[in-house]
């Protein structure tokens, strides 16, 4: 176990590096321009690729095509400019591009509050682009986490080849602190699919109906086509309706038959509670805090804090919605996620703790609303 002294956008760029990224392609906007930064120092180091580029549609682009190549690439932005990315957000997950978006989040919506906090993009995760998309979004709650969430969701990237988002807060982004960290030994690192046998039998998008495409590295003599209208095996252009039917299911199946090796989720003083709070991100450091000095209280309350975001941990909701009467959902926006633990719980008389004015949420604010139930 290492010990270091960092920033949440540092230990982004820190766990990119140990776990193999080699290019990182984007633009610069407040409050993820740190993580481009120490890439630009990181990268070259290592002999990889840092490139800026004239704005965020090309910076995603760049690194799609790094991926397509066979690079383990990422990008980083915030939410207006993952608004830009949105078209080449749904290139990536229909072609099947493995890719790593962090999205460091600010005050929305447009421009909104550039310095200050938000969790105000978790249902643009959810939808990035336009059509029927399955997104894998995974959301650290400390910036331990940080660095282990950032390997995770390039291990996801690889196995699911698909784009997936790590969603962090301009709070844990900037925050300074001791991190434990693994040895770069004990790291686990999930290959990329690669078909090896013959060429002329190669078919990267004829997969199971709960497996992804298989896309080798360009130039190793295996050809196919990448685009982004619904393909056949190799890759080019089709509309024959079964064919599309297949894939666009298979595109939702292959995360949706494999959830236990989504889901993750953190559950804290639980055992014994009879409140249940529910949040995600920099919001469960103070609900931490917060569920202490209510247990100094002789109040028993606990927290659950969905790790992955999407697809969210549905089975789980719907247990602590039959578990717990009294719930409390606590956001950094107006109800975004609220609306998903409605769904998986089939309930909506849970008190919520809504905040967007683009400061944090403190303990005594999270505290205070326990002392209702």
């Amino acid at each position: 176990m290492r010990e270091v002294i960092s920033t949440g956008n540092a230990l982004v760029a820190k766990a990119a590096i140990e776990c193999g990224c080699n290019f990182f392609g984007g633009y610069p906007i407040t409050p993820s321009s740190e993580i481009a930064h120490e890439m630009s120092v990181l990268l070259p180091k290592q002999r990889g690729t840092f490139i800026q580029m004239e704005d965020e549609i090309s910076g995603i682009s760049v690194a799609l095509g790094a991926a397509m190549s066979g690079a383990k690439a990422m990008t980083a932005s915030s939410g207006p400019g993952i608004s830009l990315k949105s078209e080449q957000i749904g290139l990536g997950f229909i072609a099947e591009i493995p890719l790593v978006i962090v999205n460091v989040m600010r005050g929305g919506p447009s421009t909104g509050l550039p310095t200050r906090v938000a969790q105000g993009d978790i249902l643009q995760a959810k939808s990035p682009s336009h059509g029927d998309i399955c997104s894998l979004a995974v959301a650290p709650g400390n910036i331990s986490e940080i660095y282990t969430e950032t390997i995770r969701a390039f291990n996801l990237a690889n196995r699911f080849s698909t784009p997936v988002f790590l969603l962090l807060d301009e709070t844990i982004g900037h925050m300074q602190g001791k991190a434990f960290l693994p040895e770069v030994s004990e790291i686990k690192i999930e290959p990329r699919r690669e078909f090896k046998g013959d060429p002329k039998d190669y078919k990267p998008y004829e997969a199971k109906e709960d497996e992804p495409a298989t896309l080798n590295p360009f130039f190793k003599g295996y050809r196919y086509h990448i685009t982004g209208l619904h393909h056949g095996p190799t890759g080019f252009p089709t509309e024959d309706g079964a064919m599309v039917d297949y894939n666009i299911k298979r595109l939702f199946n292959k995360f949706h038959a494999h959830l236990d090796e989504i889901d993750n989720y953190e559950e804290y003083k639980l055992d014994d509670a009879d409140i249940c709070v529910i949040c995600y991100g920099s919001v469960s450091l103070a609900a931490k805090e917060a569920i202490n000095k209510a247990r100094e209280a002789g109040i028993k309350v606990g927290l659950f804090r969905p790790i992955t975001l999407w697809p969210s941990p549905e089975k789980k909701l719907k247990e602590i919605g039959k578990k717990f009467k009294n719930i409390l959902v606590a956001e950094l926006n107006m109800g975004q996620y609220y609306s998903e633990i409605v769904r998986c719980t089939l309930r909506d008389d849970m008190k919520t703790l809504f905040k967007a004015n683009g400061r944090p949420l403190s303990p005594s604010e999270i505290l205070a609303k326990i002392k209702e139930f």
